[in-house]
């Protein structure tokens, strides 16, 4: 059994996280900051993405754990169905 798909761009999954309400807060380089604002706790999360053609596996670990993702095989799921 294979595992979820982890070939993705900075740019299809800055593209399904503003689809979730993160909002592009700034660009630095070839990097993109998202913010997100938890609507019930108010809690502020930053995500820094890469906007390179293939995010290395250690960086989409990063980009998962900055979303607060405990599953990284259930986030590349989500990332995948929803590029």
């Amino acid at each position: 059994m294979s595992g979820p798909p982890r070939d993705f761009s900075g740019r299809e999954i800055e593209k399904v996280l503003t689809s979730f309400n993160y909002r592009e807060d700034r660009q630095r380089g070839s990097h993109s900051v998202l913010k997100y604002t938890n609507p019930d706790t108010g809690e502020v999360r930053t995500v820094t993405i890469p906007l390179h053609d293939r995010i290395k596996i250690g960086t989409l670990h990063s980009i998962a754990k900055q979303c607060g993702a405990n599953d990284f095989d259930a986030w590349c799921r989500w990332i995948d169905e929803h590029r």
